[in-house]
């Protein structure tokens, strides 16, 4: 593969030396022969690869950039930009994958030539591929010209795997940095990489949600995404099967990892048509070309609005998968005001997902299904009553499934999904709704976020009301996660249809015998901190006030202690690493975040990991909190805005450290208060300089204060707990008065 001008940010830099990023900017600062900056910004700079390649190969860093690693700065650095690069490699990808026997003809060519010869066949294979109309244009030779680097390289890493035999390809997948995929799983890795690089540009659906849609969708042979973005959802509807040129197992998703258990089988028959729009071109053209690479089936992707000048009037699916933009105002509302599409009444202007809801089930085939991704405010707003009603007395509506948040973009918001099924003709519409509520029972913890979604418990429970619902009609109660409404129930003047307003919580059922035990806990509790209850206090120590004292920094100097600040780390993928948050310390709970894998193609930075008897210390709110790290706490990974320290047992005792820490005093001295939110400095704070006999004799008043504190926090927490299990046991008739 050639050399070329290609750029890379500190971050490619990070990634091509298998270290962290911090490591990077020390070599900056410390090696003056370091390459010099030649793009990027102040904050954000760029460095010519072949200068850093150079200097990290003379510093024994370096023995060689993974050939996977050079194609990807190739298109980060690419002077058209990435989404170019990435089209004309999907392009180049897809001529080697239909037409193998005409590249090594191709690739004899020299490069000034190479350009000018690629038109052509680029041409016949697209057309061939996606249709004379379609997303993908034909590049010219103008714009060939600096992307052949680009297409040698991605062919190459291509044809690794099928130049290989089947035990050499595993054993180098296994390597960090090794290159063994097909001209699918090449694609995906470019195209993962590129939107992982840029999460902010893109509103992406997770591989979870896409395969869970695919799978309530079921088999079919023609699928339609009408706000198709990257492809996620067309995607996930094609069986896990091999690339057609290697042999390799197909990813599914930009990010290659298990498959999910609702994503379709090799048993499930293929899709024979898929077909896709989207309002940004390059969105489309890149949805086209992985689409193409990823099987066999008929490929129609084209640009443009979707509900102003629909791509496909004719088709009638078999199921459409949609993830619709959110809360649009201008979607058309004044133009359509007479389309033929609103069948089920026309939509607000403030309910374009309405819009979308009916668009899906006008390109169904009579019985097709539709799942799309919803806000939950489309199934309460008063503006939609009427299409809601409508949608329900017409049998169009079939199950209406809340997701915790997390599961989905925007993140915060706990999203539905709507399957829908075009009405047959002659059928008498089904008498009830399936409502699931999978918010309150899959996160791990009080609080809901990506860290701590359980998302197979998710996905199981999901399809475990949807099956037989859809085989039967109706469906036993699971109460508080899942039931079948009669659909008279619902048509009232709101017709609302979040699923938390009719299933009750679980928790009611179980009663006076549940308020008994939480009863008997909280006693049991309150025991305990009377025993706890620290005794009178004393007069003051003599002389205390004038003890010598050492600030934090000056024993991590001295070595008596040693000082680390959290937040960076990766954990190796399938091996899940708890994180400890600034919030867990100040409830004092558990850790309840967990790191983000390492990147397959190398690895990641190394967490801050916590051994017992270390003291946390939160940094930011102003508050003089501290946390002794038990057995039950070690081995998590230290989370943003926790500065550990780890005493010297033959130094300083853990609790006399985090009880002098805290002291209120102490903390007003050594926090900033120059913004709007207070930076504790924990170098500045002060420890009295005392025997280790001492030390520890105050250590156990410390820790005693620290149980009692902890008794105190699980009373408040069991009587919070018995009264409002009292409230809705005596509400919902499962307690007496």
């Amino acid at each position: 593969m050639p050399d070329s001008a290609a750029e890379v940010t500190a971050a490619g830099i990070a990634r091509l030396a298998g270290v962290g990023r911090a490591a990077v900017s020390n070599w900056r600062r410390r090696h003056a022969d370091f390459p010099k900056p030649v793009g990027g910004t102040e904050t954000s700079p760029s460095f010519a690869l072949s200068d850093v390649e150079e200097w990290l190969r003379d510093q024994g860093k370096l023995a060689e950039v993974p050939l996977r690693e050079r194609v990807w700065q190739l298109v980060a650095g690419h002077p058209a930009g990435a989404v170019t690069a990435l089209v004309h490699a999907g392009c180049a990808l897809l001529l080697v994958r239909d037409r193998r026997a005409a590249w090594p003809a191709l690739a004899a060519v020299p490069d000034e030539r190479l350009a000018e010869v690629l038109p052509v066949p680029l041409e016949e294979t697209l057309t061939e591929r996606l249709g004379a109309e379609r997303a993908v244009r034909t590049p010219s030779v103008t714009e060939l010209a600096p992307s052949v680097p680009l297409l040698r390289g991605v062919v190459e890493l291509a044809a690794t795997a099928t130049a290989a035999d089947a035990a050499t390809a595993a054993t180098a997948a296994d390597a960090p940095g090794a290159a063994a995929p097909g001209a699918r799983d090449t694609f995906e890795f470019l195209l993962g990489r590129h939107l992982d690089a840029n999460p902010r540009q893109y509103t992406l659906t997770p591989p979870g949600p896409a395969a869970l849609m695919a799978a309530l969708a079921g088999p079919a042979a023609t699928v339609l995404d009408p706000a198709c973005g990257t492809g996620a959802l067309l995607a996930a509807a094609l069986p896990a099967v091999g690339d057609p040129a290697t042999g390799a197992p197909s990813p599914g998703a930009p990010s290659p990892g298990a498959p999910s258990p609702g994503a379709p089988s090799p048993g499930d028959p293929a899709p024979r048509a898929l077909h896709g729009q989207d309002a940004d071109p390059d969105l489309a053209a890149l949805t086209a070309l992985r689409l193409a690479l990823s099987g066999d089936a008929d490929v129609r992707v084209l640009a443009g609005d979707t509900l102003r000048a629909d791509a496909f009037p004719a088709l009638t699916a078999d199921a459409v998968l949609c993830h619709p933009p959110f809360n649009e105002r201008n979607w058309g509302h004044d133009e359509l005001a007479y389309d033929p599409r609103w069948e089920y009444g026309f939509p607000a202007r403030t309910e374009s997902e309405l819009a979308w809801v009916q668009h899906a089930l006008a390109r169904l085939r009579p019985g097709g299904t539709a799942v799309l991704l919803m806000p939950p405010a489309a199934a309460s707003r008063r503006s939609g009553r009427r299409i809601r009603a409508d949608l329900l007395r017409r049998g169009a509506l079939r199950a209406v499934v809340a997701l915790p948040a997390g599961a989905a973009p925007p993140y915060g918001i706990p999203l539905h999904l709507w399957v829908l099924r075009r009405p047959v003709p002659g059928e008498r519409p089904p008498a009830e709704l399936l409502l699931v509520d999978t918010a309150p029972d899959h996160t791990a913890g009080a609080s809901t976020g990506r860290e701590r979604l359980d998302w197979p418990a998710v996905e199981t429970a999901v399809l475990d009301a949807w099956r037989p619902f859809d085989r039967d009609g109706a469906l036993a109660e699971t109460p508080g996660e899942s039931r079948g409404v009669p659909v008279v129930e619902l048509l009232d003047d709101d017709v609302d249809l979040t699923p938390a307003r009719h299933l009750p919580p679980p928790a009611a059922a179980e009663g006076a015998a549940q308020l008994s035990g939480v009863r008997e806990r909280l006693t049991e509790t309150l025991r305990r901190t009377r025993e706890l209850t620290p005794p009178p206090a004393v007069g003051p120590t003599p002389g205390g006030l004038r003890w010598p004292a050492t600030t934090v920094g000056e024993f991590a100097r001295a070595g008596a202690l040693t000082l680390r600040a959290g937040g960076a780390g990766t954990a190796a993928p399938g091996a899940p690493v708890a994180v400890l948050t600034d919030t867990d310390v100040l409830a004092g709970q558990a850790p309840s975040g967990t790191l983000p894998e390492a990147p397959a193609e190398g690895p990641g930075e190394e967490p801050v990991l916590l051994a017992a008897g270390d003291v946390v210390v939160p940094v930011l709110g102003g508050g003089s909190v501290t946390r002794v790290v038990d057995q039950a706490t070690a081995g998590a990974a230290l989370g943003r805005n926790v500065h550990l320290l780890r005493p010297d047992p033959a130094a300083l005792d853990p609790w006399f450290l985090a009880g002098f820490l805290r002291a209120t005093a102490n903390n007003r001295q050594a926090s900033s208060y120059a913004s709007t939110a207070t930076r504790l400095d924990v170098r500045r704070l002060q420890l009295p300089r005392l025997p280790l006999a001492e030390q520890q004799r105050y250590g156990e008043r410390f820790r005693a204060l620290a149980e009692f504190e902890e008794a105190l926090r699980t009373a408040g927490r069991l009587g919070e707990q018995l009264v409002q299990g009292m409230y809705d046991g005596l509400a919902d008739g499962t307690v007496a008065p």
